[in-house]
């Protein structure tokens, strides 16, 4: 096992091509320990060179609204009236401080996700 940090795309798809070879290996054997260390070695690679953004508010909120389950009713419970409820999912109206902790508290989201700016219509 000989185990090389990855500097480039051609170590990343190497690294990858192990990987999927030793896929099933059992933890606790050498295999697993390789395993583990591939597997580490690609996840900063990946955050490094392929960074992922966070989702915009709105569509993280609809996106949330649908995991659980929940109607345009039921968010406005969380953040008053029905109207004030379409008019955030259709991107009229900017979201509170207020509605962004009771959101965030209701429906799991990080506040990090509501609070970043997006345009109005």
């Amino acid at each position: 096992m000989e185990i090389r940090p990855i500097k480039n795309e051609k170590d990343y798809q190497q690294t990858l091509n192990r990987l999927e070879l030793i896929f099933d290996a059992k933890k606790g054997t050498d295999k697993g320990d390789e395993l583990e260390i591939l597997s580490i070695l690609i996840d900063k690679y990946e955050s490094d060179n392929f960074p992922i953004g966070m989702p915009d508010p709105i569509e993280a909120i609809k996106f949330r609204m649908e995991q659980m389950g929940m109607k345009q009713k039921d968010l406005a419970e969380v953040v008053g009236f029905k109207s004030r409820v379409s008019e955030i999912l259709n991107k009229k109206r900017k979201l509170t401080l207020e509605m962004i902790r009771k959101i965030s508290y209701s429906l799991h989201i990080p506040t990090e996700v509501l609070v970043q700016e997006y345009a109005v219509k």
